[in-house]
């Protein structure tokens, strides 16, 4: 009975340092398939524009459609391309617009029909990683495509 006893502590002793040991291992692996299970669900898209207050009524669409969660409007641009084959050099503002991957054809299509250049720049990236708790809040602004 000592015996049976003496194996049942070192068994639960060694399930506690075992259990002990491991926690750190199992926060890793949980906040890595969290991190995995994120990584391109949120985008930033890029549109350039040439005045401020097209740019704040285009930021303030897209946000209350709920195409974008928040709007970036960051001047001071210098935009350097070739148009109609003419070298041009022109001041400009950055839109950087976050969003849920999802939304990001709404955001193109939004910003086409209500830009002011024939040709509206429009690009997005995808988001690798984040601030959880930021990410978090972009899906309850803008939510996600069904």
């Amino acid at each position: 009975k000592l015996e049976f006893s003496r194996r049942c502590f070192v068994i639960s002793t060694s399930l506690i340092l075992l259990g002990v040991c491991m926690s750190p291992f199992f926060g890793l692996l949980r906040r890595t398939l969290s991190t995995m299970s994120q990584q391109g669900s949120y985008s930033v898209a890029f549109v350039t524009i040439n005045k401020m207050e097209e740019a704040k009524k285009l930021a303030a669409g897209l946000v209350k459609e709920k195409h974008a969660a928040c709007v970036n409007i960051i001047p001071g641009l210098i935009s350097v391309y070739e148009w109609e084959g003419k070298i041009n050099e022109d001041p400009e503002l950055l839109l950087k617009i976050k969003t849920a991957t999802s939304k990001v054809d709404d955001v193109i299509k939004y910003v086409r029909e209500n830009h002011p250049y024939d040709v509206a720049e429009v690009i997005s990236v995808k988001i690798d990683n984040g601030n959880p708790p930021y990410l978090k809040w972009i899906d309850e602004v803008v939510g996600t495509k069904a």
